[in-house]
C-alpha cells in the first residue's frame, strides 16, 4: 500500500534566508523556525521570514517554555500559522494561545516508559501532536525512538513522527498508524545546525512521494 502521498513533510530548524527559499522550492508542507535561545538552531534576534516566502508552506514557530505574551508577539511579527510547544507547557498555556486562533503542535518526548494517556488533556487544544525522542535536550537529539511504541497511542489527534529521521530510514515505508499525518525532519537533512542540504531534503521528499518543483 502506498500511503506516502498523504504523509506531510515538515522541515524544522531553518533560519538562513537563501537556504530557506531553496528548501521551500522543494515543496515541504510546513517549515519550522526555532525561537529557543539554547538551541543550536535558534533563529537569532535579527531573524525575519522573507516577503517572497511561499504562502503554501505553513510557518511553525518552535518554543520551549517561553512566556506566552512573547509567543503571541512573535506570532504576529512573523505571521506564524502554528506554534510548536516543545517544553513543559501546561494546558492553560495552550488554552491562552488557542484563543488567538493559532494552530498548535504539542510535542511529547517518548521513551519506553512514556504514558500515552498524557496526551488526553491536550486533545481538544492541539491540531497535531508531535512524538519526538526523549533525550537530554528539548528536541534536536538526532536519535530515533522505537516507533512501535506509537501503537499504544489511541487518541484522535493526528501526529507527526520526529527524532533523527532522514531519507535513509527505509522503515518509514513500513510504519503505519491510522493517525500518522506527517514527518518532522531536522538534523537528518543538515549540513550543519540551521543549514539544510538540498539534496537530502529532495531525497526525503522523494521518499514520501511528494511533488517536487524542479
Amino acid at each position: 500500500m502506498n500511503i506516502r502521498n498523504v504523509i506531510r513533510l515538515k522541515i524544522c530548524g531553518m533560519r538562513d534566508v537563501a537556504n530557506m527559499l531553496d528548501v521551500a522550492a522543494l515543496g515541504p508542507d510546513y517549515m519550522g523556525f526555532i525561537f529557543y535561545e539554547l538551541s543550536p538552531r535558534f533563529v537569532g534576534k535579527q531573524f525575519s521570514i522573507p516577503s517572497d516566502f511561499p504562502e503554501s508552506i505553513k510557518r511553525v514557530g518552535v518554543f520551549v517554555n517561553e512566556d506566552s505574551d512573547v509567543v503571541l508577539d512573535l506570532i504576529q511579527k512573523h505571521k506564524l500559522d502554528f506554534v510548536q510547544l516543545h517544553g513543559d507547557e501546561a494546558v492553560s498555556y495552550s488554552e491562552k494561545l488557542k484563543a488567538h486562533n493559532v494552530g498548535i503542535f504539542k510535542v511529547f518526548r517518548v521513551d519506553e516508559k512514556f504514558d500515552f494517556t498524557r496526551t488526553e488533556q491536550f486533545e481538544n487544544l492541539s491540531d497535531y501532536f508531535l512524538f519526538d525522542t526523549k533525550g537530554n535536550h528539548y528536541g534536536g537529539n538526532a536519535v530515533k525512538f522505537n516507533w512501535n511504541l506509537l501503537q499504544q497511542y489511541k487518541g484522535s489527534v493526528p501526529f507527526f513522527l520526529s527524532g533523527g529521521i532522514s531519507a535513509k530510514d527505509a522503515e518509514l515505508t513500513e510504519f503505519y498508524h491510522d493517525k500518522w499525518y506527517g514527518v518532522d525532519v531536522n538534523s537528518g537533512v543538515e549540513i550543519k545546525p540551521g543549514l539544510k542540504d538540498k539534496t537530502k531534503v529532495k531525497n526525503m521528499v522523494q521518499l514520501l512521494n511528494l511533488p517536487i518543483n524542479k
